[in-house]
């Protein structure tokens, strides 16, 4: 098994990075010798485990570090080789990335607990110093979700509920749609075992019940794009079953998801996403409230496409989204499309867009630089970025993203600290509210400020969720 999964990693990273090849076979010798003679709880050697870390990230052609790295990244907690010595066997990269996923050791802390909030904020906060120690700790979770039938029924739950709480938001965030939906889904597996298998049996009926009229679609949407000569390809999609799962518990009914099967239309350039869109609203009518343009404005995990939900054949509602084929790249694996895209330096890049681009980013490097103790800067990071968000709207019509119960103040200090700190009132939706208004999603936001005013007020700090916004009226305020 593991001779086969390491022929597996070797010959899909020699398709994409041939010259990189003897580094992560030198990676996978040194990781089988130090690992040799433990076994995982299922009784296979437990080399397999790096190894189908490595697998997973080599399906996203992740640069040679990042693979030695997820070959290597149990051996400075169960083995006795040590980050000097991987530096040198290696390089620098490789032994930072191992050392930003290995777990602190329980030696420095006086209770478990202790130990897993440290553990949860080195985690969390990796990305600042490098997102490929999240894409890697993301890997990492996810072979060990798939292989979780080993552990006792405790260790299931504790492990499928962590999942949910910090590596789904994660893989949200950078915009690893693939690995979200498979975590959520291994997650409610163990969480709720019954209300996922009926809804596994639900999803394949009407799967089978489905397909004709989706081939159908699927064929004739070709059809259309071919005679226009624009290239294309075009996917079946069902929602993930956690997926179906929430919107049941928010009260839909099945036949509400409007969703829940989409088709996937992917062309090579921009502008014939729209002319395929004019195409499909040609042939079959379109639900006008549910149309979404996300390549003019994107999702705050830069994910882009077009979806619009028409009436299908024999009145089955289907979603279509529709994109190029690099917007395709980018949904399934989000900022881990960029190994891909952009090559040689995709690590310098990947950095800078999610400092610049992804708003959470800068709201993590708030929070952590507030909250010294480590359960109060788990618990923040778990309210104000993991928690339920809105996305409201500037009046040039960007999206800002916030906690659920931020206030205009919220909002004001996100835009700019002199809009906050000259804040006088605001109007949402062509209409005036009070500051401590609770905003809502898509709501339209405007902060009317005058550079004479008397800036925050000390009881302006109960009427706000972020941190920013409270560091900046503290810092006013002098409190």
């Amino acid at each position: 098994m593991g001779e086969v999964n390491a022929l597996n990693l070797f010959q899909i990273v020699e398709e994409y990075n041939s010259e990189e090849l003897e580094k992560i076979k030198k990676a996978y010798q040194y990781a089988r010798d130090l690992h040799a003679g433990q076994t995982r709880q299922s009784g296979e050697a437990y080399i397999n485990h790096p190894l189908n870390v490595a697998l997973i990230l080599a399906e996203m052609h992740a640069d040679s570090d990042t693979i030695c790295a997820g070959l290597l990244h149990d051996t400075l907690e169960d083995t006795n080789t040590t980050k000097e010595d991987i530096a040198s066997l290696f390089n620098k990269n490789v032994a930072n990335l191992v050392d930003g996923v290995t777990k602190i050791s329980k030696l420095n802390f006086s209770s478990k607990q202790a130990q897993n909030l440290a553990n949860t904020r080195k985690i969390i906060t990796g990305i600042t110093e490098d997102v490929r120690i999240i894409i890697i700790k993301l890997a990492d979770r996810l072979h060990n979700m798939r292989t979780l039938q080993f552990k006792t029924s405790f260790k299931q739950q504790e492990n499928a509920l962590e999942t949910m709480e910090i590596f789904v938001p994660l893989a949200y965030y950078i915009g690893a749609y693939r690995i979200k939906s498979e975590l959520e889904d291994l997650s409610l597996r163990y969480l709720k075992p019954n209300t996922y298998r009926t809804l596994e049996e639900k999803k394949l009926k009407l799967e089978s019940l489905y397909e004709p009229y989706l081939k159908e679609m699927l064929f004739k949407i070709q059809m259309m794009l071919n005679d226009k000569n624009i290239l294309n390809e075009i996917k079946i999609r069902t929602k993930n079953i956690y997926g179906i799962y929430k919107r049941l518990c928010d009260g839909h009914k099945l036949s509400d998801i409007h969703d829940l099967f989409s088709l996937k239309i992917m062309v090579d350039e921009i502008e014939k996403c729209y002319i395929a869109l004019y195409l499909i609203h040609s042939e079959y009518h379109p639900i006008n409230d549910k149309f979404k343009d996300y390549i003019s404005n994107p999702k705050t995990n830069m994910y882009q496409s077009l979806h619009t939900t028409v009436f299908g054949p024999n009145d089955r509602l289907v979603q279509t989204q529709i994109r190029t084929f690099d917007m395709d790249k980018v949904a399934s694996f989000g900022l881990a499309t960029y190994w891909d895209i952009m090559k040689g330096n995709a690590r310098e890049v990947m950095q800078q867009d999610l400092k610049e681009k992804y708003q959470f980013f800068k709201s993590l490097v708030e929070i952590n630089s507030v909250f010294g103790d480590n359960q109060e800067f788990v618990l923040q990071v778990k309210k104000e970025l993991f928690a339920d968000k809105i996305y409201v709207y500037t009046t040039k019509g960007e999206v800002v993203e916030l906690s659920k119960g931020a206030t205009p103040i919220d909002f004001a200090y996100k835009i700019h600290t002199d809009i906050g700190n000259t804040m006088v009132g605001a109007v949402v939706n062509e209409e005036h509210v009070s500051i401590d208004y609770q905003l809502k999603n898509k709501d339209r936001v405007k902060i009317i400020t005058d550079e004479l005013s008397f800036g925050p007020r000390e009881e302006w700090l109960d009427k706000v969720v972020t941190t920013r916004a409270r560091r900046k009226i503290r810092e006013c305020v002098g409190r």
